[in-house]
């Protein structure tokens, strides 16, 4: 039947019991699959991992900035990282940088959640935060 109609004969379902087949033009029906596929990677949001690094002698305008920006990337679907860089004699008295974690983490606690809590290795204090499920914006 596809022979006399000059088309393919295409198996749409393999796995269905039985197969389903149909009786159409095969490029066009590839050029269509094609096409869907794009379609489907252009609606997919892929969030990346955006950082903010910040030291513990920072100033007010200067932290109100890295929120600010902390707030865009979070509003745009990406999970932000928090660092507080200690460098000397910083390093005595980590708690000043927590304390500024803290602040940013209660400044973005509208859009953004911690994922996991504040981890420590060298010289560096880390938290991550993910927006929340209703904060992001398309």
């Amino acid at each position: 039947m596809a022979q006399a109609k000059d088309l393919d004969l295409v198996e749409i379902s393999p796995a269905a019991k039985p197969p389903v087949c149909k009786i159409i033009n095969f490029s066009k029906f590839k050029y269509e699959t094609e096409k869907k596929e794009k379609e489907a990677r252009k609606k997919q949001k892929t969030s990346q991992l955006k950082e903010v690094r910040i030291r513990p002698r920072i100033g007010e305008h200067d932290l109100e900035v890295k929120i600010k920006h902390a707030r865009t990337f979070i509003e745009n679907g990406d999970k932000v990282q928090l660092t507080a860089m200690f460098s000397g004699r910083e390093m005595q008295h980590k708690e000043l940088g927590l304390k500024i974690i803290d602040k940013i983490k209660g400044a973005l606690a509208d859009i953004a959640e911690p994922e996991g809590r504040t981890s420590s290795m060298g010289t560096r204090v880390f938290l991550t935060l993910t927006p929340k499920k209703k904060a992001v914006s398309k």
